[in-house]
């Protein structure tokens, strides 16, 4: 599975600039690769996120997460969400599934990973769960 040039470059802007708050990838099952399908603005919510996954397609997709310690400091945590709802296309989500390690290996600097069948396996609570 090949990953488009975009994809790197959107995740690096993510991760260093923090010109976005997450972003959507989809794969292109017709050419084989992994495309950039919606980028979400630095101000872009969780709940803007949860609501760009479609109900039944899978996705990946990257959230920059910002949260406070119980020490009262400031951090932020990137995730990477694996969408595979359980009403997607079986061969959609094998073919998520098979391609996933890859994909990731690709986006340095991935801090906590989410695999999500449904909304509520992926809600913030879970989200802010995992950062801590």
């Amino acid at each position: 599975m090949a990953v488009n040039d975009e994809c790197k470059k959107r995740f690096l802007e993510l991760k260093s600039k923090r010109s976005y708050r997450f972003i959507v990838f989809k794969i292109e099952e017709n050419m084989q690769h992994v495309v950039v399908e919606k980028l979400g603005g630095p101000r872009d919510s969780y709940e803007d996120l949860s609501a760009s996954l479609p109900p039944n397609e899978c996705r990946y997709a990257v959230f920059d997460f910002d949260f406070t310690t119980d020490e009262n400091c400031q951090k932020s945590k990137i995730f990477f969400i694996a969408w595979s709802p359980d009403t997607s296309r079986v061969r959609s989500k094998m073919l998520y599934a098979s391609s996933k390690d890859r994909f990731r290996r690709e986006l340095d600097g991935v801090q906590v990973e989410l695999q999500a069948t449904d909304p509520c396996e992926m809600s913030l609570d879970i989200v802010k769960g995992r950062a801590l």
